[in-house]
């Protein structure tokens, strides 16, 4: 079996892909759940809006969170063709057949992309993208209904501060672990 098999970007490209999805999903859902309480929060005392825009803030923070990984696992690949290119080879190939491999054997777009990395590049996508949708998650959770709390007693939001800390932190967690999976997906070598 080869280390370096045509199909070993695929796993890459699904890290990139399950990083941005999941953690604009929980972004979204936060955000969504979080600006529920606060226009419940406006009908009632709409002086205290600006103030409770932290949960919504901190949610799209997530989804910075799975664009740093995303870019940075895209960008970490060393190819010598795009994916476009790389599809328009493979397309030659099989249209010409009778085409000299001669021609094509110098260039290989996954020659220096190894299944090790793809994997490693994946893993590094779960983790980002699972924890920021479960850091979304709670911050949309905590921020609806802190946000309700608020209106009725002021001294929640210190504790609200609080929470959403350290539901964000939680998609902080994935964000260090897939950039320490990312550095070692560079190790990898193809012989």
């Amino acid at each position: 079996m080869s280390l370096c098999p045509p199909y070993a970007p695929f796993f890459g490209f699904a890290g990139v892909a399950s990083s941005m999805i999941f953690s604009t999903v929980g972004a979204a859902y936060g955000t969504s759940k979080a600006g529920i309480g606060i226009a419940g929060l406006g009908q009632f005392k709409p002086e205290l809006i600006m103030k409770s825009l932290i949960p919504v803030v901190m949610s799209g923070i997530i989804a910075v969170y799975g664009l740093v990984v995303s870019v940075l696992i895209a960008g970490g690949r060393k190819s010598h063709l795009t994916v476009r290119a790389s599809m328009r080879l493979r397309l030659l190939r099989s249209l010409f057949n009778t085409i000299n491999s001669a021609h094509f054997s110098s260039v290989d777009p996954s020659q220096d992309y190894p299944l090790f990395a793809g994997f490693v590049h994946l893993g590094a996508g779960l983790a980002c993208g699972f924890t920021g949708l479960a850091a979304g998650y709670a911050i949309g959770i905590v921020g609806d209904s802190c946000v309700r709390a608020y209106v009725h007693e002021s001294r929640v939001f210190v504790a609200m501060v609080l929470i959403l800390i350290f539901a964000e932190v939680l998609g902080l967690y994935g964000l260090i672990v897939a950039l320490i999976m990312n550095t070692k997906a560079t190790e990898a070598k193809c012989s």
